[in-house]
């Protein structure tokens, strides 16, 4: 998966938005103004390619003990965020889409009733 791939694939979601509110490297995209994914585009340049996405706690613990290229959050709440190495090539790119997924339908989750209904159905 490259940069593009990546931005294409996250603009593609409803009522996102991409942002760099921290500086003029780091992307983020926001679903209803909340961040559900972000990443270092030096790093991405670099070669060190990952994202900080969202995740189930529980989901989480699970991905780490199975994919080395799965971690906590880098600069993020470790139990809730993971940096997905994409540098590695250990992950399948299916499995990277299913992540940008999960951390999505998790912040849509937890957006209020009224605005859920509102985008959402």
């Amino acid at each position: 998966m490259n940069i593009e791939d990546y931005r294409n694939y996250c603009m593609s979601k409803t009522e996102v938005t991409e942002h760099f509110p921290f500086d003029n490297d780091t992307l983020v995209f926001k679903v209803c103004n909340k961040m559900f994914a972000l990443a270092s585009l030096k790093r991405w340049e670099e070669g060190e390619a990952f994202i900080n996405l969202k995740c189930d706690v529980d989901y989480a613990q699970e991905l780490r003990a199975e994919y080395e290229s799965i971690k906590p959050g880098y600069h993020m709440h470790k139990q809730q965020w993971n940096s997905v190495y994409i540098h590695t090539g250990e992950l399948p790119r299916q499995l990277i889409l299913k992540l940008i997924d999960h951390s999505y339908d998790m912040v849509v989750k937890g957006l209020p009733k009224k605005i859920r209904e509102q985008y959402f159905g």
